[in-house]
C-alpha cells in the first residue's frame, strides 16, 4: 500500500444505538484533537469512519454497501476506517474483502484510531479489536463542548447472553466507569452546555462502583451525585435490564427530581416460554409487577420498550401472550423488530425458524398495537403544563422543537434559544409529536 498525505479532514458515520452515537462524538474528538477538521459530507472528508451496528438484519452487508458508495467519480476513495461492532465481529476480514478500507478498529479500541489512521496514511493498514474498555476511556480527551443533551456511556458490555444477541460478543463482558471518572466527564459536559445528560449502557441499570467515600454504590447513586450540577436539570438512562431494576432505582424515580419520567424497559416477549427460549431472566408476569413498582413512586412515567417478533419456535397463540402484554403496558414508545440470526449465537441454531411472510404480517400487527397506544399516550398529554428542554430550530418562521420529561418530540412558536428549558401546555397531540403553547421561556 502506498503512502498518501496525512488526511486533514474527517467524517464521522454512525449506525445504530446511542451507544455507537457517543462512540462517534469521542472518535471525531479524538481526530479534531489530532489538527483534522470535521467535513460535513462524506464525499469531502479525506477520511471517513463508518461506526458500524451489528443488531441489525443484514448489517454486514450493509457495510459493504456503505464502502462501496463512497468510491468518488474519478475512481478515488477517502481512507476509509471501519469502526464498532461489524469490525469486532468481522476483523480482518473486511480488508479481505474490501481492500479501500485501511483500518478496522473495535469498539473496545478507537482510542488508537488515530494512529492508526497515520499508519494507513503512511501505508501500513492495521486492525485492532482487542477489549482493555478502560484503557480506552482513559486514552480519551475531556469533553469540551456539547449540545443541550449530552451521551454519557458508564457502562459497557454485557454478561446475560441473550440466546439472539451478538453484544457479549462484540462489547465483551460487563464493565462499569469509576464513579469519579463519570462525575468528572458529566461536569465537563455540563460546563460544555448540556442541560441534559442521558447514561449509556449495555446493561446501564448494571452499573455499579464506588463513590467518594468508598460506598458501593449504584445507578440510583450516581444519577443522584449528577443531581447536584445546579446547571443540569435533567438526567435519562437507556438501555435497562429487568433483573438489574434495583430497589434503589426504583425508588429514586420518586426521590430524585431531576431523573426523568421515562423508563426504557425491554421485555422482548410477552411469552414465558419465549422468554426462556431468549435467556431472559423474566417472566411476563414478574415484569408487569416490575412496572407497577415503578409506577407506585412516579404514577407519570412513561414506558417504553423492545420487542422480537417470530423468534425461532414462535407460534400464533405465543405472540398473542406479546400483544396481551402491550395491552397491558399501554407504552408510550416501542422498538421492534423480526427475528434475524446472528452469527455465533446460539438462536441461530435453533429449529423452527418462522417463515418470513409470518413475520411480517405478525409485525404490522404488533406495531399497529404499539402505535396505537403512543397516539393515545400523546393525546393523554394534552392539557398538561410541562417543560420542554429546546434542542434546534422548527422549520416554521419562529418555531421551535425540543422534547418534554416523557421524552415526546414538542414543537411550539415564541421567543426561545437552544439549551433553554421552556414551560410548555400541551394543546395538540399526533403520532410522533405534539404541539404547545409558549408560556415562559
Amino acid at each position: 500500500m502506498a503512502s498518501t498525505p496525512p488526511p486533514r479532514t474527517f467524517h464521522v458515520k454512525s449506525f445504530g444505538c446511542q451507544m455507537n452515537v457517543y462512540d462517534g462524538e469521542r472518535m471525531a474528538e479524538l481526530l479534531t484533537a489530532q489538527g483534522m477538521t470535521a467535513a460535513d459530507e462524506r464525499g469531502d472528508a479525506d477520511l471517513v469512519v463508518l461506526n458500524t451496528c451489528h443488531i441489525r438484519e443484514k448489517a454486514t452487508e450493509k457495510v459493504y454497501s456503505d464502502i462501496g458508495r463512497l468510491r468518488r467519480d474519478d475512481g478515488t476513495s477517502p481512507l476509509i476506517a471501519v469502526a464498532g461492532c461489524v469490525a469486532q465481529a468481522e476483523g480482518e476480514e473486511i480488508m479481505v474483502r474490501a481492500p479501500s478500507v485501511k483500518v478496522v478498529v473495535g469498539p473496545q479500541a478507537y482510542h488508537r484510531l488515530p494512529e492508526m489512521v497515520a499508519q494507513a496514511a503512511a501505508g501500513t493498514r492495521s486492525t485492532e479489536t482487542d477489549m482493555p474498555a478502560e484503557a480506552k476511556f482513559a486514552a480519551l480527551p475531556r469533553r469540551r463542548k456539547s449540545g443541550p443533551s449530552a451521551f454519557l456511556t458508564v457502562q459497557e458490555g454485557c454478561d446475560k447472553f441473550c440466546t439472539y444477541c451478538v453484544v457479549p460478543y462484540t462489547r465483551g463482558a460487563e464493565i462499569s466507569r469509576p464513579f469519579a471518572d463519570l462525575v468528572d466527564e458529566a461536569q465537563a459536559l455540563v460546563e460544555g452546555g448540556a442541560r441534559e445528560i442521558t447514561l449509556l449502557g449495555q446493561n446501564v441499570n448494571a452499573w455499579a462502583g464506588e463513590d467518594a467515600r468508598g460506598r458501593k454504590v449504584g445507578l440510583a447513586e450516581l444519577a443522584e451525585e449528577l443531581a447536584k450540577f445546579p446547571e443540569l436539570a435533567r438526567i435519562r438512562y437507556t438501555t435497562s435490564h429487568p433483573a438489574d431494576m434495583t430497589d434503589a432505582l426504583i425508588e429514586a424515580h420518586g426521590s430524585n427530581p431531576k431523573l426523568m419520567p421515562f423508563l426504557h424497559l425491554p421485555v422482548q416477549s410477552g411469552n414465558d416460554r419465549v422468554l426462556k427460549a431468549m435467556n431472559r431472566s423474566h417472566t411476563a408476569d414478574s415484569y408487569l409487577r416490575l412496572l407497577e413498582r415503578v409506577r407506585a413512586v412516579r404514577p407519570d412515567i412513561a414506558i417504553s420498550g423492545d420487542f422480537i417478533v417470530g423468534f425461532p419456535g414462535e407460534t400464533e397463540a405465543e405472540f398473542g401472550d406479546t400483544l396481551r402484554i402491550i395491552d397491558a403496558v399501554g407504552y408510550a414508545l416501542a422498538f421492534s423488530f423480526k427475528y434475524s440470526p446472528r452469527p455465533g449465537t446460539p438462536a441461530a441454531t435453533m429449529g423452527g425458524h418462522v417463515p418470513a411472510e409470518v413475520m411480517d404480517e405478525r409485525l404490522q400487527r404488533l406495531q399497529a398495537a404499539l402505535n396505537r397506544d403512543q397516539l393515545a399516550f400523546n393525546h393523554r398529554s394534552v392539557g398538561r403544563r410541562c417543560s420542554v428542554l429546546v434542542e434546534r430550530r422548527g422549520k416554521r418562521e419562529g418555531q421551535w422543537l425540543g422534547k418534554s420529561p416523557w421524552l415526546q418530540s414538542v414543537h411550539f412558536i415564541g421567543e426561545a434559544a437552544v439549551g433553554d428549558l421552556v414551560t410548555v401546555d400541551l394543546i395538540e397531540a399526533g403520532p410522533n409529536s405534539l404541539a404547545g403553547t409558549l408560556v415562559s421561556a
